[in-house]
């Protein structure tokens, strides 16, 4: 019976129809059948012969016809409810009222029938209502059994959140294990929705039954929000946002009818028996890209036992950078920020078990002297640059605080890493820095060729001016270290991150609206943080093997399709369980001063070079030299000293363009390399 069911509930909804009516048909002959039986009747003519057979086709045809009159196929084989039932009652019962009265009329007007009266059509009412029905309770047994474990928890603890699982049977067996072994118990497992082949309707996972498979999970979920009032939560399981394609369309269904969201992430350690880590679904998650399974074993080889520095450690990647290298094994991990508040809300984050491993302190990166104490005495292996400023409008008239802490604060972590013989320093940089239109975009293109002008330089021992930022000017030469890898990572907006649109829309969305975008055409490039973060550090771990010819300075991380900012708003106010333009307005603002319409990842002039890493380019670009760099700082603190604003632009220009150096001196361009693509 299983099997046809799933075979029947697997067909399009054309065909499936059919066989239902098909279906129903033959039950109302096997009823014919079963209630002369029952009720031993002896007929006067026999059942087969010319008559008896044309009395069966007329009662098919009457059948048929009251069916689909009664609604028995509008909404047969989803979730039989109550009034789909009440439609089974009205066809049957409509039907053995005509057939009496036809038989009435038959024994009337042209001959008697013996063995046919009264109780014969009672028990024919019963019989046909019975089996007729039989069937679409058993799909619902079968698709719906968990709603009556979620309408029975008024006789049990209310406290308890009933909730359905969206994932892999495996993940399903270890959370209703633990859901069980609970004290207190917090969660109960009702239902489970299959994400993977061969999981048959009514399969039970220690008593909890599967009650839906791809590709009707949609489907099963909104009837499950329709029929019942007391599930409370969503679970998903692992890595579900990049199986199935309905991920965002189940969650804006859940949160439309006031479902909690959450997905499984693992099992903490703590207590007897562990705990169930449920983690908030978020805007990065639903607006997924395909992403690839990170190579795990080589960035856990290449961080495992290092000791690693993130400056801008409190801030939005900066903080995932800290948790990954954690995660991954680091002997230590040392985080250089000026935000008090933000290192305290790293704090709260961290595991217990990884405290004894981390490391806070709260320093300026453009303090060159504090920063030296922290890298001699921590003496890291690796330098993540995440300290930036990188708000586009905001930055735009606190130009001076941009070049301050994006160039200058660069250089100095620079100067710092190469001076103490850091292994690798490795700069966090924007697709802002493509042909940069922005006090932003500027700041990080001058950080790039500050980056990739040391790493042009790194296998060789001559000096150059320090520069430092007491006071910005050329200080006494140092000799660097040989050794020292100089990379940057290029990529674009990532989910979540502090000021990014998802964080202001959800406001926006909660406080009830509008939502502001600057224009209807505008593209981002969108990546999830921990995604960027993996591939950030796969990144520095290739960066570590590759000398010579084949050496990079800058890699730029695959971010897919550019997304239409409009689009990520309609999506998120979905999510909310709103509509667009009706329950939260959307107004277009204008393109503010700095901002692009569309970004890009590289500039006509740079060379992407495919490399045997996923979602991961080698870059190759022109590169100003040292000595012009060192001749540009002495002016850039001039500028900012004497707030001329249009001075800083035109010096960092001279850093961003390529082709032309410091007072339109010619750059030095990288030659390309084999296996490199336009």
């Amino acid at each position: 019976m299983t099997a046809y069911v799933e075979a029947v509930s697997g067909l399009r909804p054309k065909m499936r129809r059919a066989i239902i009516m098909v279906q129903d048909l033959v039950m109302v002959l096997i009823a014919v059948a079963l209630s002369l039986t029952l009720s031993q009747s002896r007929l006067s003519f026999d059942a087969f012969s010319s008559g008896g057979l044309a009395c069966w086709a007329l009662i098919v045809l009457l059948a048929h016809l009251l069916f689909r009159t009664c609604g028995l196929y509008s909404t047969v084989w989803r979730f039989a409810s109550t009034p789909d039932f009440f439609n089974i009652l009205k066809g049957c019962g409509s039907l053995t009222v005509v057939l009496y009265l036809a038989s009435i009329a038959f024994r009337s007007f042209f001959q008697p029938v013996a063995g046919l009266n009264e109780r014969q059509f009672i028990v024919f009412f019963l019989v046909s209502f019975t089996i007729i029905s039989a069937p679409r309770l058993y799909y619902r047994f079968l698709r719906d059994g968990a709603s009556w474990r979620i309408l029975r928890r008024a006789a049990g603890d209310a406290s308890i959140k009933q909730a359905l699982f969206i994932g892999r049977l495996s993940e399903a067996d270890v959370i209703v294990r633990f859901t069980r072994t609970a004290v207190p118990a917090e969660y109960a497992i009702a239902g489970i929705m299959a994400t993977e082949a061969g999981a048959p309707l009514g399969t039970q996972i220690q008593g909890v039954p599967v009650v839906a498979l791809r590709p009707r999970l949609v489907e099963v979920l909104e009837e499950y929000v329709k029929g019942t009032e007391n599930l409370d939560l969503l679970i998903f399981g692992k890595g579900v946002e990049r199986e199935i394609e309905d991920y965002a369309e189940l969650v804006r269904v859940a949160r439309h009818s006031g479902i909690a969201v959450v997905q499984f992430s693992g099992l903490s350690e703590l207590g007897r028996g562990g705990k169930l880590v449920l983690d908030a679904v978020e805007m990065e998650t639903i607006m997924r890209r395909s992403a690839v399974a990170t190579d795990i074993a080589r960035i856990g080889v290449f961080v495992g036992g290092k000791r690693v520095l993130v400056t801008g450690g409190a801030g939005s990647i900066g903080r995932v950078l800290v948790k990954r290298a954690l995660e991954l094994g680091a002997e230590a991990v040392l985080v250089a920020d000026n935000s008090e508040f933000g290192i305290f809300q790293l704090d709260q984050i961290i595991d217990e078990k990884d405290r004894d491993r981390l490391a806070s302190r709260i320093v300026d990166v453009t303090d060159r002297p504090h920063m030296m104490r922290l890298v001699s005495e921590f003496k890291p292996a690796i330098i993540f640059h995440a300290a930036a400023l990188k708000h586009v409008p905001l930055l735009e008239e606190n130009w001076e605080a941009a070049i301050e802490t994006n160039v200058f604060g660069t250089l100095a972590c620079a100067e710092v890493a190469a001076e103490c013989g850091v292994p690798q320093f490795l700069l966090i940089s924007s697709d802002k820095a493509v042909d940069p239109t922005s006090v932003l975009g500027a700041t990080k293109r001058a950080a790039e060729q500050i980056v990739s002008s040391l790493h042009e330089t790194h296998a060789e021992p001559s000096p150059f001016h320090a520069g430092g930022l007491n006071g910005h000017h050329a200080g006494t030469p140092t000799v660097r270290r040989p050794g020292t890898k100089f990379i940057a990572v290029r990529f674009g907006n990532v989910f979540g991150s502090n000021g990014s649109v998802a964080t202001i829309f959800q406001a926006q969305i909660e406080a009830g609206g509008p939502v502001t975008i600057t224009d209807r055409r505008m593209t981002r490039y969108f990546m999830t943080v921990a995604e960027a973060v993996d591939l950030v550090i796969m990144s520095a771990a290739d960066a570590e093997r590759r000398h010579g010819r084949d050496d990079y300075a800058i890699y730029m991380l695959d971010m897919g399709k550019p997304v239409p900012i409009l689009e990520v708003a309609e999506t998120m106010i979905r999510m909310a369980g709103k509509s667009p333009y009706t329950d939260i307005p959307i107004r277009f603002t204008g393109i503010r001063p700095g901002e692009k319409l569309h970004e890009a990842l590289h500039g006509e002039g740079e060379e992407v070079v495919k490399l045997d890493i996923a979602k991961i380019f080698g870059l190759r670009t022109d590169v100003v030299e040292w000595p012009r760099i060192e001749a540009a700082l002495p002016a850039l603190v001039a500028a900012i000293r004497d707030q001329d604003k249009a001075a800083a632009l035109a010096i960092l220009a001279g850093l961003n363009r390529a082709g032309q150096g410091i007072g339109g001196a010619p750059q030095r361009a990288v030659p390309k390399a084999a296996g490199q693509i336009g």
